[in-house]
């Protein structure tokens, strides 16, 4: 049987940067994809209404959560050295990956404050997501695994 202990950081650089990495990732694939299957607007401006924003919806699915669940981080994470992990060290699920980023729009309306304000002012170092899924963001060294045998 195997037994997690993990320190909890904060690493708020860190995450800010992953953070912007993974945006900038996925705010790219955005407006190319606008641009190219976009119709232009009275305005002049590029936007995709209908089903074909679809695909957008489902980028951003497989991209945030999608990740997560199958690799434990983001690209952006995965450069930083971070990963995301159940408070007890276990591997998340797709649905806490999911639940994760539910609350993103909230911390990105607010530029990021609200996630900056809960990191600092919970023992776990955790944003909203993270509260909402039962996770926290680590370093992988910052998971200790002990192994008992009977």
């Amino acid at each position: 049987m195997i037994f997690h202990k993990v320190e909890y950081k904060r690493y708020v650089k860190l995450r800010i940067f992953a953070t912007l990495i993974d945006y900038s990732i996925y705010l790219t694939i955005f407006f190319l994809y606008c641009y190219v299957f976009g119709v232009k607007n009275p305005d002049g401006a590029m936007e995709v209404n209908g089903l074909p924003a679809l695909p957008l919806f489902i980028f951003w699915f497989l991209y945030f959560p999608g990740t997560e669940a199958i690799n434990q981080a983001t690209p952006g994470h995965d450069i930083c050295k971070l990963i995301v992990v159940r408070t007890n060290g276990d591997k998340i699920s797709f649905w806490d990956a999911f639940k994760r980023r539910v609350v993103d729009p909230i911390d990105i309306m607010f530029y990021g404050i609200p996630a900056l304000i809960c990191i600092c002012n919970t023992p776990k170092f955790q944003r909203l997501g993270d509260l909402l899924a039962d996770t926290v963001v680590v370093k992988k060294s910052d998971i200790i695994e002990t192994e008992v045998t009977f």
